[in-house]
């Protein structure tokens, strides 16, 4: 299943994607959400669809779209998690999986705009593959994660690089500003991916390809993370752990090539659909 979010922010409704048409699943009484992953609802999900797949409301093209999961319990990411990531930010490849988390106020929908947080001079872009939890874990063996997982999703992990590394403390600075985590168009469930470790993922800025890698090429591969992180914090439904990126981030070139107001960054991942924001400048409200 493909399952999305739309409507505007805070007021999302539940949807899902069959045979490349939305359509609405409200009736269902419950987002998609931490209770609604507790309680099965991915089954419950399957079967009223069955029920009703004659009979669902399609949902208009001018519809937003927000992130496809209600704002979880929290967003855990992994750091230098592509060995070509870690060689072009002059970092060592990590023994095991850098840790570090992105607030959950950052959640923004596939094609909301990323804004540019104030006295910024170094947004970057960073293409990722997230997992989305189905049931709360802690301490889960590799063996058993696959039965920990939602699902997938597309994420920006935007971040600020000043406030990452030059700023004392830690990278969470640079990670958690508003917009920072643009997340979808859509959770698919695992049936809808062939080759988990051969997805194919690519971001542009301004039409230029800057990212085009592949899942093949993850360090710690995604039952691993799982697992890692259950051992030092207990994963919720809905939560969303991001994989880390492949070589290409604005931080990486030399000189190194920032986001500035006006850009447009698109990206993909394969099988989990493709997502643009535009780049604006802060703007006291």
């Amino acid at each position: 299943m493909k399952l999305i979010r739309y409507g505007k922010p805070g007021r999302e409704k539940p949807g899902i994607v069959l045979d490349g048409i939305k359509y609405d699943v409200s009736a269902i009484g419950n987002d998609y959400n931490e209770s609604f992953f507790e309680e099965d609802g991915l089954q419950k999900l399957a079967e009223f669809i069955t029920q009703n797949k004659g009979e669902l409301t399609k949902i208009g093209e001018e519809d937003r779209l927000g992130s496809p999961v209600a704002r979880p319990s929290k967003i855990v990411c992994i750091g230098l998690n592509y060995a070509d990531h870690a060689k072009e930010t002059n970092a060592q490849i990590p023994s095991e999986p850098v840790i570090f988390m992105k607030s959950t106020t950052a959640l923004t929908g596939p094609y909301d705009e990323i804004i540019i947080p104030k006295n910024s001079e170094k947004t970057d872009w960073e293409v990722e593959l997230a997992v989305v939890i189905n049931k709360k874990a802690s301490y889960v063996t590799e063996e058993e994660a696959s039965s920990f997982i939602a699902g997938y999703v597309l994420h920006n992990d935007v971040s600020e690089r000043a406030f990452q590394m030059e700023r004392n403390g830690t990278w969470d600075k640079g990670k958690g500003c508003d917009t920072f985590a643009p997340v979808g168009p859509y959770l698919v469930t695992p049936d809808e991916i062939p080759d988990l470790n051969n997805l194919r993922l690519w971001l542009d800025v301004n039409g230029k390809r800057m990212q085009d890698g592949t899942t093949a090429n993850l360090i710690f591969k995604i039952p691993f993370l799982v697992s890692y992180v259950s051992q030092f914090m207990t994963l919720l439904p809905g939560d969303i752990i991001s994989t880390g990126t492949p070589a290409g981030v604005g931080l990486g070139f030399n000189p190194p090539v920032y986001l500035k107001a006006g850009d447009v960054v698109e990206l993909g991942i394969e099988h989990l659909g493709e997502a643009r924001q535009e780049v604006k400048a802060y703007v006291k409200s």
